[in-house]
Order: structure tokens, then C-alpha cells, then sequence
């Protein structure tokens, strides 16, 4: 029965592993863009393998953005580089150009969206609205919690319990 449990508990942390690496193969570019979605202004990672573990160098060219020069990466066989998406692009979807030598090309995308219009709101709490009240509850809670844990440790000392 044990066998069985800890065979199944593989099988399953094997498939959990390898869906990814499918997920990840099933692109039909060989081209990978970091972000995929990318504000004016901010820069985008380009890598790719397709090129051969012998090729050191590439370029490419983004529609929005010009010249990326591609240069080996952390990995073997990989190559990569960076560009800026300048200022005045648009919203929309751009393509990247990647070509090695002596003959190979791919293509990828990528889309440039619009930066969002003031403030993140993302849960509770936030600078905006703390006033004395908020402040004291806060600080009570504090102290209580605190109080409540020498308690606990007196209680403890005192019974002879561990501390």
C-alpha cells in the first residue's frame, strides 16, 4: 500500500513537472519576448535557441523599437538582448525579426498597452485616510497582542511548564 502511494504521489509531481515544458514547447514561435505586454518606455528581453549552440551573435529589428543586437546568454546555445519601447509608440501589436547567420529568420510579437491613470489600488490599507482614530485602534491592538503574550510566557513560568 505504501508503494503504491508513494508511485502515485511520482507519477503525479512528474506530470505536474512536465506540463510546462509542453506548454512551454507548443509555441509556434522560437522566439520568446519578456514581457509580452509592455508600456512606452519600458524594456523587453529578447532571447531565442533556434540560431545553434555554435552561433554567438544575431539581430533583430522590432517594429516598435529598432535594432536589437542579440548576444549569448545564461544558458547554452541561447542568445539574447534588450530593447526600449520608445516613448511615442502606440497601442497595438508589433512584430519582431530575429535573424542568425547564415540564413535563419523567425517572428515573434509583442503589444504595447497604455499605462495606467493614477494611483494602484490593490487591498486594504494605504497611505490616503489614516487619521488618529485608525492610528489609536492600530496601536491598541498592538498593545494587546503584546500583553497577551507576556501573560501567556508568566503562565508558563509559573507552572513550570516550558517557557
Amino acid at each position: 500500500m505504501r508503494t503504491a502511494r508513494i508511485l502515485a504521489c511520482a507519477a503525479l509531481t512528474l506530470c505536474a513537472l512536465g506540463l510546462p515544458e509542453t506548454a512551454a514547447g507548443a509555441d509556434e514561435s522560437e522566439v520568446f519576448v519578456s514581457p509580452q505586454k509592455a508600456f512606452p518606455g519600458s524594456t523587453i528581453t529578447v532571447s531565442t535557441e533556434v540560431c545553434g549552440p555554435d552561433v554567438t551573435y544575431a539581430k533583430g529589428q522590432a517594429a516598435a523599437g529598432g535594432q536589437i543586437n542579440l548576444t549569448e546568454g545564461q544558458r547554452s546555445g541561447e542568445l539574447a538582448g534588450d530593447f526600449t519601447v520608445p516613448d511615442t509608440a502606440e497601442e497595438g501589436v508589433y512584430t519582431i525579426t530575429v535573424r542568425c547567420p547564415p540564413k535563419t529568420s523567425v517572428e515573434t510579437s509583442f503589444e504595447v498597452v497604455s499605462r495606467p491613470e493614477g494611483a494602484v489600488h490593490g487591498g486594504f490599507g494605504g497611505a490616503e485616510g489614516l487619521n488618529g482614530t485608525r492610528a489609536a485602534v492600530g496601536s491598541l491592538l498592538i498593545a494587546g497582542a503584546a500583553a497577551g503574550g507576556v501573560l501567556r510566557m508568566r503562565r508558563r513560568l509559573f507552572a513550570g511548564g516550558p517557557a
